[in-house]
């Protein structure tokens, strides 16, 4: 269920609404924010990620040409583009703008060989050893399954705990997320806060 605010959007209001496992969308006709707390609540562990034999192809091919931070606003631009239901407004970009800025909220960006434009991505926020991700966007095949794969190898390397992916989907389960009830979520939610991970990038 989301419980709706007219308060501004800002860095300070996103930081208590993800600590307290929340997080906001806003409505597509009215864009008045909405705050959800889902339960059950969608995880992906760390430990495993599903790759399939034609992933494993893809990563390969798209190694090289991958970057962190490098292009937040324009990854979270593209998520806002193929989004359904248009709930990224001028208010988000700003607020996760800011978090950016502050070191609290991170991209991965896959890149094209030839061209070096930007093919996949996907972003999220960061307090303590979690990691909320937002969203994700491609232009070539599995380029946001392999931003996945790539977010998920850094949060690893860096001593990451738990990362959040809001709501369990098909295409999210056959990369092995999994629901977890909300209260499971709280804890560990507040677990992975205690800790300090290694920079991001």
């Amino acid at each position: 269920m989301g419980a709706s605010s007219k308060t501004a959007l800002t860095p300070d209001l996103l930081a208590r609404a993800y600590t307290n496992g929340y997080f906001p969308m806003a409505d597509p006709k009215t864009k008045e924010v909405l705050w959800y707390r889902p339960d059950p609540r969608a995880i992906l562990p760390l430990n495993n990620f599903q790759v399939s034999k034609s992933l494993r192809k893809s990563i390969r091919k798209f190694e090289p040409h991958v970057s962190y931070n490098r292009a937040f606003l324009e990854v979270m631009r593209a998520c806002g583009d193929r989004q359904e239901g248009n709930w990224m407004t001028e208010e988000f970009f700003e607020a996760y703008g800011a978090l950016h800025r502050q070191g609290r909220a991170h991209s991965v960006e896959i890149w094209d060989a030839q061209d070096k434009t930007l093919v996949g991505g996907v972003y999220g926020v960061s307090f303590g050893a979690a990691f909320f991700a937002e969203s994700k966007f491609h232009r070539k095949t599995d380029a946001s399954k392999a931003a996945l794969y790539f977010l998920i190898q850094r949060l690893n390397a860096t001593g990451y705990q738990l990362l959040e992916v809001q709501f369990l989907t098909p295409h999210l389960e056959s990369l092995g997320a999994i629901e977890v009830s909300d209260l499971n979520y709280q804890q560990l939610l507040v677990d992975a806060l205690n800790e300090q991970p290694l920079a991001f990038a």
